[in-house]
């Protein structure tokens, strides 16, 4: 490395260590290689890789703002979360959230022409993926593509995948150790999200509505009531059948493949669990049904097209509260601008929507996946 470059490297960790511990210590366990070859610069996930014309020619703090726009890439592990994703859209995506988290610690510039969309960029990649994959957001245009493959990724994927995530699990471990022993450290806001993206435990949607459905009659449900106030604190479970409300926004903005996705799972589960009973409710402005659902079913052609209320739902289960011990209700896909009750709902609720919707603070069912 050309010794100008050397010092470059230093001074920018020196100043990462005094505005932000936590940053710092990530950023020490990054590599740095400079390439003529690219344009300006990129990670493969453990090494930075830059340009030093292009780095020559920058203010001090921008050149912090890329070098940490890479070493963030790399430890939120953006190459390998990628998948099987459209590599633009999700450098894009990445770039919006790495871009929040440096304009949100007020110290670092960002340079020309990077992405930004700070309106998104509390959001996961994934959920910013997917709002670019739907269109919901306009993608902007990408300079280049700075994510790439991690070396070794095609002869050996699993071990590299491994090793990465043991790398920087480490890195973040010791990140946070030094930034809560630090005057001046503190975890830096706006990454609640993406820790959560790297959980292995996390649970798309299909496992929390199958977890939500599909208690089985000996699964334990807390402690009976009824004994409570003796001092006696004996378990109550859950009675052997179990009948679901399942409510499915039919407005104009829900597309097909949602609708399809959500059914196919319900299918699935009512396949799988004969104790379940189900009444299906079609919701736009208006509420059609209930239509009686078994695993042999064929779901009725979906009716509604306009706005969307599920305030007609959560009446109908109000005036039907005598009978819904042991009862629970699900509902699928409702938008942003869905109408609710103001008052919580009579039984146990779960809801799956697309990610714009569950970050809304409108939304006020008591289980959501997206």
């Amino acid at each position: 490395m050309l010794p100008e470059m050397e010092r470059l490297i230093s001074a920018f960790k020196l100043r990462l260590r005094m505005h932000s511990p936590f940053f710092a210590t990530l950023a020490l366990f990054a590599g740095y290689r400079q390439r003529e070859d690219i344009p300006t610069a990129a990670t493969d996930g453990k090494d930075i890789f830059f340009n030093p014309d292009f780095f020559s020619e920058l203010p001090a703090g921008q050149a912090d703002g890329v070098l940490l726009h890479e070493v963030l890439h790399a430890a939120l592990l953006h190459n390998l979360r990628r998948g099987s994703r459209v590599p633009q859209l999700w450098n894009i995506a990445a770039d919006i959230v790495v871009n929040g988290l440096i304009v949100k610690e007020g110290v670092f510039e960002l340079a020309e022409g990077a992405i930004e969309c700070p309106e998104h960029a509390h959001l996961s990649v994934e959920e910013i993926y997917e709002l670019l994959l739907r269109k919901r957001i306009p993608a902007p245009p990408l300079a280049q593509l700075d994510l790439l493959a991690p070396e070794g990724a095609d002869s050996r994927p699993e071990k590299v995948r491994a090793e990465l995530e043991s790398y920087w699990e480490r890195a973040r471990q010791q990140a946070f150790v030094v930034s809560r022993s630090s005057r001046a450290g503190k975890t830096p806001e706006g990454l609640t999200r993406e820790f959560g993206a790297l959980d292995p435990a996390q649970l798309d949607w299909r496992a929390h509505l199958w977890g939500y459905l599909v208690q089985t009659p000996s699964d334990f449900s807390g402690f009976d009531r009824r004994f409570v106030g003796r001092g006696l604190y004996l378990e109550a479970l859950e009675g052997e059948s179990l009948r679901v409300h399942l409510a499915v926004d039919t407005s104009g903005s829900i597309e097909d493949r949602e609708l399809e996705l959500f059914l196919g799972e319900v299918r699935g589960v009512l396949g799988s669990y004969p104790h379940l009973e189900c009444d299906l409710y079609y919701a736009d402005a208006a509420l059609h049904g209930p239509y009686q659902l078994h695993a042999d079913s064929e779901f009725p052609p979906p009716v509604g097209g306009g706005g969307t209320s599920f305030v007609p739902f959560f009446e109908r289960m109000e005036q039907e509260r005598a009978p819904l011990t042991g009862s629970r209700s699900a509902s699928t896909s409702p938008t942003a601008t869905a109408t609710f009750r103001s008052n919580p709902p009579p039984i146990p609720c779960c809801g799956s929507s697309p990610p714009e919707v569950w970050t809304s603070r409108n939304f006020p069912l008591g289980r959501r996946s997206g």
